[in-house]
This record gives structure tokens, sequence and C-alpha cells, in this order.
């Protein structure tokens, strides 16, 4: 019996899925204690958007600690904090010409949804949230009673409330308005829905299976939530730093939106950091109103603040990131279109791509021999019927396309056929 066996919780999923032991990573591969090289397509669920032990970063890292630079200072003054405050504003926000103030949560992404929510409830003086149809926030009680996912609802075991549940664009297919639907239900006093303090949503929904606003439903969005007295909340946790081409996930869209929530890649390295980025007038915290332990990952901001420097001060690595985007919607079209949309569709955007098949079982199945042929991918949707591609926005276009041959050899193996790319 290993000691995970006889250690470790049942809660656990992942290493149910990679049965190996992991012992050292570098850029996009893994290496077990047997030596066996993986490439990563799963990438932390997207908190290593830069790959594993970046040099850069490692290095920012380790002469920080060399110079026994603060480790764990609560919500004090640091040099460190300093450094990543000062990098947010002139290499994100100022370019953008977003202006927000930030908040240190614990170190998730949920705790950043909770602070999110209960901002927005304090401001409003409302209790409603709405959210969205398939939408995954993250398992603490206020974030999961505003995520869809019934596995995860279930683990809650109480009643779930404050939070109304509305389509998502595309639900009813992208010819529905469903911008026009909640509108209605909101301007009916006898709709039976409170009006809403907040709005939350992801512009591309990763665990609810790559699901795309479009920029028009965000726009309507936005124009809703303001018609109605509600704060707009993107949180961008997972569809951010990169993840769908551009540092935030809704820039195309043109949107402000009042509150945005990061977590993931924030660090750049893998270290636990989130925040929630606020309009300045909406801060209206009293001083430790809202508070945890460790809301100040010191080496986080150091990481952080290395990586924001290394790629987002120009467009070099947007244009990378679309490139390689690119490539993936090829192969992934390639299946497409040889198996045919009642077998497998395209979905997501940018680095936040998938294929949906008819079922759960295939996409595990596929899954399971790619990761027989050293690819670590996982599976998304509402009934994870989706292979989604989370490599790091770093891995080179060679890497990227040997881990694009092992799946599309897994889905050739799994509907018996030879899949081959076009050119």
């Amino acid at each position: 019996m290993s000691i995970f066996t006889e250690m470790e919780s049942n809660v656990q999923c992942y290493a149910n899925s990679f049965p190996v032991t992991f012992n050292r990573a570098q850029g996009a591969h893994l290496y077990t204690d047997t030596g066996e090289q993986y490439l990563d397509f799963l990438a932390g669920a997207g908190s290593l958007n830069y790959g594993h032990n970046h040099p850069e970063l490692k290095k920012a890292l380790v002469d920080y600690i060399m110079e026994d630079g603060v480790t764990h200072g609560l919500d004090m003054h640091t040099q460190a904090k300093a450094e990543f405050l000062s990098t947010l504003q002139s290499v994100i926000l100022k370019p953008r010409s977003l202006s927000y103030k930030a908040q240190f949560t614990g170190p998730t992404g949920a705790n950043a949804v909770e602070a999110a929510l209960k901002l927005a409830r304090k401001v409003t003086g409302r209790t409603n949230i709405i959210s969205f149809t398939n939408g995954f926030h993250g398992v603490t009680l206020g974030a999961v009673a505003a995520t869809g996912n019934q596995h995860h609802r279930g683990g809650a075991s109480i009643p779930l409330s404050g939070v109304t549940r509305m389509p998502y664009c595309g639900y009813y297919g992208y010819n529905a308005d469903t911008i026009k639907m909640i509108d209605k239900q909101l301007s009916d006093p006898s709709s039976g829905v409170d009006a809403p303090a907040a709005f939350i949503v992801e512009t591309v929904q990763g665990e609810g299976g790559l699901n795309v606003a479009t920029n028009e439903w965000l726009q309507g969005l936005q124009a809703l939530a303001k018609k109605h007295g509600a704060l707009l909340i993107v949180d961008d946790i997972q569809a951010g730093c990169g993840r769908t081409g551009t540092f935030f996930s809704f820039e195309e869209s043109g949107i402000q939106p009042d509150i945005i929530t990061l977590s993931k890649s924030l660090s750049g390295f893998g270290l636990p950091l989130a925040i929630v980025l606020l309009k300045p007038e909406l801060d209206e915290w009293a001083p430790g109103e809202h508070n945890g332990t460790f809301r100040g990952n010191n080496h986080a901001f150091i990481t952080a603040a290395t990586a924001l420097k290394e790629y987002w001060s120009d467009t070099q690595f947007e244009k990378e990131i679309a490139e390689k985007a690119s490539i993936v919607r090829e192969y992934f079209q390639t299946v497409a279109d040889e198996l045919g949309v009642t077998h497998a569709r395209v979905k997501g955007r940018g680095m936040m791509q998938g294929i949906e098949f008819r079922n759960g079982e295939i996409a595990d199945r596929i899954t399971a021999k790619a990761f027989k042929n050293n690819l670590v991918i996982e599976t998304a949707g509402n009934q994870g019927q989706i292979v989604k591609c989370f490599c790091p926005l770093t891995i080179s276009k060679t890497d990227l396309k040997q881990g694009l041959d092992i799946l599309l050899s897994a889905i050739s193996a799994e509907f018996n056929t030879e899949l081959k790319l076009a050119s």
C-alpha cells in the first residue's frame, strides 16, 4: 500500500487519472520518479501558463529567498508587494486604460470570488447574485452557490442560496437572445427574481465546457447590469493571465468590469496568489473587515512581477499565443471535419480550446490512451465530454505539435480511423 493510499483522502481526483509519482518538472514536461517524461497539457489546471520552473522566475525567487526577503507579512507593506503593484499598474492596467484598486484575499481563486460577492452585496445593499448555467467559481460555500455543477454543489450538503441562475450566452443556441430574456425577468416585478447585487460571469467557461461568450453578449451584459443597478464581476481566474490570448479575457469585447477576480497563473510560478481588482469608488471596506492570514504571499509577488515584465511589457507574447492557438485550432478542426459534427466539435478560444465528443466515456478513454503515450490532458464539460488542451502558453511549437500528435493518435484509436492533418 502506497503512502497516498494509506494517508490521503478519497477526495483526490487528478491522481486517479494520472497514477504515477512525479518528482521533477521543467517547461512543458513532467518527470516521474522512474525517469519517464510526460508532456503536460494540464499545466496545473491553468496555474502554470509560463510552464514549470521558469528559469527567470525561479532565479528571481531564489535570489529573494537568499537575501532573506520577507516571506509572510499579512497585509503589511513590503518591497515585494510594492514592486508587484507598481508592475501591475504600469504594465497591465495603464496601457489598457483601466483603473482598479487591488484587494489581496486568501490565496485561492475561490477566496477572491467570495470577497467579490461579499463586496458587491455590501456596496449595493442587495443579496441576490446572478450567475450562469455551466459556470464554475469554486467550491467554498458562497462560490459553489454560484457554481452550476451538480457534483460540486452536492458536496456542500446544505441548501445553497442567494444566487439566481440565468442562461449563458449560447445556452439555447446562439440565435436566442438570453440578454433580452434576463432583462425581461428583471424588469417584471412579478418574475420572482430579486434585484441583483451583481452578475458574475466567465467570458470563456473553463470547467463548464469551454463555452464562449460573444463580444456582443458581454457588452449587452454590462449594459444590463448598469440598467438594473448591479455590478459586473468577471471571473478571470482560469481564462485570464493570457490564456485566451490577451492578459484579460474580456479585452476584445471592450467592456470594463466593476470587479475582476484573478488567481491561478497570476503568480506565474504556481505559487498561490489571488486578488480582487475593484473600481476605486467601490472600495467601501473598513480596515480588517475582510481579512485572512495568507493575504501576503511575498514569494508570489516576486514571481508575479517578474512574469509581468518578462511577457507583458509589449505585444510579442500575445502574437506567439495567437500563433499557437491557430495550430491547436487546425489540429482540432481536422478531428471535427473527419469525424463529423455528430461525433466531435471544436470549442473555446485562444489556448483554451478543446474537442467535444458525444459523451464523457469517449473523452475519458481518449485521455487515458493519451496518458499511456506520455501526454497529461484532462476533460471538462457538464458531462466530462470535452478533451481540453491547457498546455503552458510558453510551450515550444515542436512540443505543442508532438502533444497534439499524441492526442490525434488517441482519437484515431478510439474511432478506429486514421486522422491526419491536411498539410
